[in-house]
C-alpha cells in the first residue's frame, strides 16, 4: 500500500510529469495526445530524485541514460545540455513549490524564480 502525497508533493509530481512530456521529449511525441503517457515509466524515479535531494547533475545523467540506453538514441553534446536544462527546470519547480508550502530549499536558479515571482 502506497502513501498519500501532500498537496505540494502532488503539485511537484504533476510538474515532473509535464517537463519530460512537453519540454524534454527526446522522441518528439509532445503533440500526440495518444502518446501523453510515453514517459510515465520514468516519472516516479525522477520525482524521487528531486524529493530526496540528489546531487546536481544526477537527474540530467538519468535523462541521458534513458535517452541513450533505453531509447537507443544518440546522446550528443546538445542532448546533454538539454538534459541539464531540464534538470534545472525541475529543480526550480521543486524549490518554488516547496517554498510556497513553507519549506526552504536552496537551489540557485530556483531562488531567482522565487525572488522574481512575488506571492
Amino acid at each position: 500500500m502506497g502513501h498519500r502525497l501532500e498537496p505540494y508533493q502532488n503539485e511537484l509530481y504533476r510538474r515532473v510529469d509535464e517537463v519530460p512530456s512537453y519540454l524534454w521529449d527526446p522522441i518528439g511525441v509532445a503533440g500526440i495526445p495518444e502518446a501523453r503517457d510515453e514517459y510515465h515509466g520514468y516519472l516516479p524515479h525522477v520525482f524521487s530524485m528531486l524529493a530526496n535531494g540528489t546531487e546536481e547533475g544526477a537527474i540530467a545523467d538519468y535523462l541521458n541514460e534513458v535517452a541513450g540506453d533505453r531509447m537507443n538514441m544518440t546522446v550528443s553534446d546538445a542532448t546533454r545540455v538539454h538534459a541539464h536544462e531540464m534538470e534545472s527546470c525541475l529543480r526550480n519547480y521543486h524549490q518554488v513549490i516547496y517554498e510556497r508550502a513553507g519549506f526552504k530549499i536552496k537551489h540557485p536558479e530556483a531562488q531567482q524564480a522565487v525572488d522574481s515571482n512575488p506571492r
